[in-house]
């Protein structure tokens, strides 16, 4: 039997292999015609290609619109379920509140700074809207009113009454545009500045609002296309910061106090004081001094308020005329320290103008600030010294390079990357940088066709990086908050120089914001570049105090990160999808779109949808 069995391989033998020739050979035939891009299979596919493709979505349903990626974990528990916080949260603001801040000095102002909660304090719940919170009404009507039921503070319509801040009337805020020295309304103001700084051109797009009140000063800017950073503390004023952004202007809480503002050296075209009580010669003009840092040489500095114009207002200010006489002697002396020369002063209004470069100063200080690298500014106490201008190799040289008029600025190669500055950034990888971000934004908008209109006025992006995201997004309808992460690459300078706004922040504390300031909020790699350093719910509750409800996110990120980021978004009450990345489904990393959903808090820490 064995030789028998053995006999018979034998004679198969040959034709076995022959038959495997023929069928090698086949195949081989089979894939080069299909690779060729004849073969049926390749039609099959680009069939299923296109049908994969996202359709537009107009309601934010999340109903069959796109293609879902499921998101199969039988084995693991359910969402945890946040619940809502009690609803005198809400108007919640973690490093700014009132109680922890009478605990801490109030000289130089150290009461007023971010003092944020320690781990076992903080809110492990959801800040609620308050009743009858509404969309907020779209620009540029929203620049002018707000619902009474959004903010409801009526304080600063008594205080302010006489300056024309802001009136109330029925069921909504009305804001004429005035402001403590333009009570006749912030256009006929900026017409006056417009006579010496070249606001129209393009020159100036950059601005800085210190003790901005209810910021109407940048809100008539925007129309002149300046983006205007805009900051106040959280005090007294009740709200004033909550209406800037309701208003769909750009704001922040914040104050000049001991450590320096969250902004990079050289970032603002202009900057300016209007009433704002900041005492410019206290700490031997330790202020004005960091006002210098993020002056743009070339910047302009306006002063309107005391000690201006002393001779009609000092009765009025109650202080005398030699006081007051002093205090004008002394701010004049320390600009011309900082080699700013003086352009303009009548009536209740000065401007200066920083020089382009040192070289033209009248008088060279010595006081320079040593060894440090101007940019690196958060938590850092501020000092009494004057930040080099960067160097220049002659008189007419702008130092730190000089920029093209906006819109040119946005696309064209920010000095800082031409000169080196950005270290693995080349001019050539930013403007790819850019070309990406324009392609990434195009496929957001199929996703949600409400990108780029006027339903998301407030914009945040988490992690800007170059700012590529903001600059495809550029629009009159829109404003982008470029917030730079303190563990991510120092590239705000960048996003100012391309004519764009942001700040400084570390995603494991709390933003410098009110409740429910943001209608859009962009999160590129945010999850991963936090991984092993504070937990994903704090980040996303956070995330969730500062979003409108029925405001979107957008999260892009690796796969195995957005599903952990997804499921504790299914306790937060909102609505998500997973979404291929825009290359096809290949590729790991993918984006989540989420939506907020609308309810409202009300007695006894209950809900209502």
């Amino acid at each position: 039997m064995g030789k028998h069995n053995s006999s018979g391989s034998r004679t198969r033998s040959p034709l076995s292999i022959l038959i495997v020739i023929v069928l090698c050979g086949f195949f081989y035939m089979l894939g080069a015609w299909q690779k060729s891009g004849f073969g049926k299979g390749d039609t099959i596919a680009s069939q299923i290609t296109k049908q994969a493709d996202c359709n537009i979505f107009t309601d934010l349903s999340f109903e069959t619109h796109h293609n879902d990626v499921e998101i199969v974990e039988p084995s693991e528990p359910k969402a945890k379920v946040f619940k809502p916080c009690d609803v005198k949260y809400s108007d919640y603001t973690p490093c700014q509140e009132q109680d922890r801040a009478m605990k801490f000095p109030r000289e130089n102002m150290t009461y007023r700074e971010r003092h944020c909660p320690p781990e076992d304090e903080k809110l492990h719940c959801l800040i609620p809207a308050p009743k009858g919170y509404m969309t907020p009404f779209p620009w540029p009507k929203g620049r002018d009113y707000v619902h009474y039921a959004n903010v409801p503070h009526k304080s600063l319509t008594v205080e302010k009454a006489v300056q024309n801040w802001v009136q109330f009337q029925g069921n909504v805020f009305k804001f004429p545009g005035g402001g403590t020295m333009f009570p006749q309304g912030a256009d006929a103001y900026i017409d006056e500045l417009a006579s010496v700084i070249p606001i129209k051109d393009g020159s100036v797009r950059t601005a800085l609002d210190t003790g901005c009140g209810v910021a109407s000063w940048g809100a008539y800017l925007l129309k002149r296309n300046v983006l205007t950073m805009s900051f106040a503390p959280r005090d007294n004023h009740e709200a004033q910061v909550q209406f800037a952004l309701e208003r769909g202007v750009p704001a922040v809480i914040g104050v000049l106090g001991t450590i320096h503002l969250p902004y990079p050296s050289r970032a603002f075209d202009m900057a300016q004081c209007s009433r704002c009580l900041i005492p410019w010669t206290s700490n031997d003009g330790m202020y004005l001094m960091e006002v210098d840092r993020v002056l743009r040489p070339g910047g302009y500095w306006i002063l309107s308020g005391p000690p201006i114009n002393w001779k009609t207002y000092y009765q009025t200010w109650k202080r005398s005329k030699e006081e007051l006489r002093a205090e004008q002697r002394s701010i004049e002396e320390l600009a011309e320290s900082l080699c700013w020369e003086k352009k303009y002063e009548k009536g209740d209004i000065a401007i200066w103008r920083k020089k382009k470069n040192d070289k033209s100063c009248k008088r060279k200080s010595a006081n320079k600030c040593k060894s440090r690298d101007p940019d690196d500014v958060w938590y850092k106490q501020m000092e009494t010294c004057i930040t080099p201008f960067p160097e220049v190799s002659s008189t007419k040289e702008v130092a730190g390079g000089e920029l093209k008029k906006f819109p040119s600025r946005l696309f064209d190669v920010p000095p800082r990357i031409a000169n080196g500055e950005v270290e693995g950034v080349t001019g050539k990888s930013y403007q790819e940088d850019s070309k990406l971000w324009k392609k990434h934004v195009n496929a957001y908008k199929k996703m949600n066709s409400l990108i780029g209109t006027r339903r998301y006025r407030n914009v945040m992006d988490m992690n800007a990086g170059l700012g590529g995201f903001a600059a495809a997004l550029e629009s009159p309808k829109s404003w982008v908050m470029n917030v730079v992460p303190t563990t991510a690459k120092n590239t705000l300078g960048v996003i100012y120089e391309r004519g764009l706004i942001g700040i400084y922040h570390d995603w494991c504390e709390g933003f410098s914001t009110y409740p429910r300031t943001y209608d859009l909020i962009h999160a590129n790699g945010v999850f991963s570049l936090y991984e092993n350093t504070c937990k994903p719910e704090d980040i996303l509750l956070e995330m969730d105090r500062i979003l409108r409800p029925e405001g979107a996110v957008i999260f892009r990120d690796e796969v195995d990160t957005l599903n952990k980021v997804r499921k504790f978004a299914e306790g937060m009450r909102w609505d998500t999808k997973m979404m291929d990345h825009e290359d096809g489904p290949l590729m790991p990393e993918k984006i989540l779109i989420a939506v907020k959903q609308y309810w409202v808090g009300s007695a006894g820490n209950s809900t209502s949808d």
